[in-house]
């Protein structure tokens, strides 16, 4: 199962599931805005989408990760807005027989995230001014 979700506003984690006996490894990924950016101090990260566009990209990328991937579920929300120093952007759950065929999983699906789909952010500066941030790093 895909579950995918863009949200203006905090994001509510998904729901542990202790009911899953075939599922050896419940991985769970939180990123969270943090204080600095290309080395400057921040307030906060922008989030922008195409609307239309990004959630149609990202349930396309999470089947496509459980297509490629030996894992049984993919659970994805994304932030939009601005979101605050210390607060959650991105939430993904994945669960898998096993924690590698997972932990690869994860890890493919997040690059491929900041890759391919269509969301883009902002720094927001002390000083209240915006700076393009680019992930230039796996």
């Amino acid at each position: 199962m895909v579950t995918v979700e863009i949200v203006n506003g905090p994001i509510s984690f998904f729901s542990n599931d202790d009911s899953r006996e075939q599922n050896g490894a419940e991985l769970i990924f939180n990123g969270r805005v943090r204080a600095t950016e290309h080395g400057k101090n921040i307030t906060a990260l922008e989030y922008e989408q195409y609307e239309g566009m990004a959630e149609v990209e990202l349930t396309q990328l999470a089947k496509a990760t459980c297509e490629k991937f030996p894992i049984h579920d993919l659970y994805c929300k994304h932030r939009i807005g601005r979101v605050v120093v210390g607060e959650t952007s991105l939430h993904v759950v994945i669960w898998s027989k096993h924690r590698k065929e997972g932990l690869d999983a994860m890890t493919w699906f997040i690059t491929e995230l900041k890759k391919r789909i269509p969301i883009w952010k902002w720094a927001i500066l002390e000083d209240g001014s915006k700076i393009p941030s680019e992930c230039s790093h796996e």
